[in-house]
Parts: C-alpha cells; structure tokens; sequence
C-alpha cells in the first residue's frame, strides 16, 4: 500500500530568481502519504519500527497544527492500530490537521505544556498495565529513525546532482524539531559533500534551537560509528521566527501567493512558507548571489488552506 513506501520525490526549477540565484524546490509534499511532506517520509521508518517490534498502539504529542499527528495518525488508522495524542492546549485552536486526527479516530488527550512529559508517562503505564505494547513517537518524529529518514533524502539529493550535472550551493528548509535538518547534515557529512545546509526557524530561537539540531546530528553520527562534530556544521536561522510558532506577516502572505501563482506550488503560513519567506530574507542579508540553491518543501497542505482567505486578500 501507499502507506509502505518511500521514493525519491522530484526536484523541479522555480521561477525565483532573487540576486541572479537559480533556484529549486524538492517536493516532499508530493510523497502520496496523506499529503506528504517529512513527518510522511519520517513515518514510513517509524512504522517499519512499530510493526518490527509488535506494537499494538501508537502514543505522540505534537500540537493542532502538527503535520507529524496528522500523518501517524492516518497510518495508524490504516493499520488498526489505536493512535493516542498528547496534544498542549495552549496550541489547541481547530485546524485541517486536528479535524483529520479526529477523522482517524485517534485519541487526543490535551495538557498544559508543563504537564506533557508527566502526561506522556502516565498513559504510557495506563497501557502497559492493560497489557498493551504501546510505541512513543518524539513529537515531530525526533530521534535517529527521523534523522535517517533526511539522510535517505540527501541520498536523493545527491542522485539528482549526478544525474542533472547540477551542484546545490544552498539546501534551505524550515527546521523545527531538527531531525530534518540533522538528516541533511549527516548526510552531507558521511558523503563529503558541499552544500550549506541552512534549516529557517519557523518558532525555536538559538541557542537552544541549534543545539538540538547538533545534538541529533551527533546522535546518529555515534549511532553509525562516525566521530563527533562541533556546531560549526548547524546553521540554525533564528531571525524570522515573528512571534513564535504559527505567527506570519503579509509579506509571508505575498510570498506564499507569489510562488502559488508563478509555480502552482502551496505553502502554508505555519512552516514551508514561512521559512520559503525566511530563505529569501537571509540571501537578501547574506547578498548571496548567482548560486544553486535547493529549498525542501516539507509538506503542510491542508494547513495552506486553513489560511487562504488571508492569502487571497493579501
């Protein structure tokens, strides 16, 4: 079925053309998981996991927005296999992703954010008291199986320059939870490559930020026998962030309408545009100039629509 597989998404060329820089995009969003995007590739190793060691019931957390509750959630329904969510109220207004979790049937048990660990632990006994096997899933699909998911993708990336000629100075992505950009950087690590991998905060400010990516590059690092490296290889952008998690401008709102209407591409306001926005801004501070730069789209479909009046009216 769909839900088991994983193949190499298609990079095409846009119409931006800021500072002379030829520009791509990689469109993970295309990946025909409900609705794509990372947490969908991340998934896919994570239920390899799940079904490898016989769970019976998926445990996560991530907000209404998240794309990662979305994605576990429709696989776990797909499967039959019960899916619970911790969800914090303080991030609990209705979008197309919390209306999907419910749509499959998933559990959501909401908290203060300061109760989520505690919450977490506790259902996680509930069940295994039950004589369940339950399986927890990072919020964001973080730990060594996310982070392989990107190595894998960066595997995708190099296949591409091979076959296109093409070299990407610049890989830009949105960075969150950091296992994407992890990825990525271990990747480009292990097979000696050149590109500058640069994750757009869309909510963590450094340096706490940038130390969880370095952590997790380091985590999978050890975990396949390659020293460990310095904070030199993360370039966690923290400068356009706004007002935190799912805060945009008109200028993300031009942005995000400008490649829709140019390149038939959506984005949404809470990650991919944002950080689309993000990218632009910093070549612009940076003057970067005349280079290849790939940009990730890594997914958010239904949250595009969520905010489409706003985009329309812009």
């Amino acid at each position: 079925m769909y839900f088991d597989r994983v193949k190499a998404t298609p990079v095409h060329k846009l119409n931006e053309n800021l500072n002379k820089n030829n520009f791509y995009i990689k469109r993970d969003d295309l990946l025909p998981i409900s609705f794509g995007g990372n947490k969908a590739r991340k998934s896919v190793l994570f239920f390899e996991d799940i079904v490898a060691k016989g769970a019976d019931c998926v445990v996560t957390y991530g907000s209404s927005s998240s794309n990662h509750c979305r994605v576990i959630s429709n696989i776990a329904a797909s499967k039959g296999l019960p899916c619970l969510i911790i969800s914090p109220i303080e991030a609990s207004e209705p979008t197309n992703n919390s209306k999907m979790v419910k749509l499959f049937g998933s559990q959501v048990i909401q908290c203060r954010v300061s109760e989520v660990s505690d919450t977490i632990n506790k259902k996680l006994r509930e069940l295994e008291d039950e004589k369940h096997k339950p399986y927890f899933i990072q919020g964001g699909g973080h730990g060594n199986i996310g982070t392989q998911a990107y190595v894998n993708a960066y595997e995708e990336i190099l296949d591409f320059e091979n076959e296109s000629g093409l070299k990407f100075d610049y890989i830009f992505l949105a960075s969150g939870t950091g296992t994407t950009q992890a990825g990525l950087i271990c990747g480009n690590i292990i097979r000696c490559g050149k590109s500058e991998i640069v994750g757009i905060s869309y909510a963590r400010k450094n340096p706490y930020g940038g130390q969880v990516v370095l952590d997790s590059v380091n985590e999978y690092l050890d975990s396949v026998n390659v020293g460990k490296v310095s904070s030199d290889v993360v370039n966690f952008v923290d400068d356009f962030v706004l007002d935190g998690y799912v805060s945009y401008n008109n200028d993300i709102l031009m942005t995000i309408k400008d490649v829709l209407v140019h390149d038939g591409i959506p984005m949404d306001t809470t990650y991919v545009g944002k950080a689309y926005w993000g990218m632009k801004e910093y070549i612009k501070k940076n003057e970067i100039a005349e280079k290849n730069i790939l940009f990730i789209h890594t997914g958010g479909t239904p949250l595009f629509f969520d905010d489409l009046g706003d985009i329309a009216d812009v």
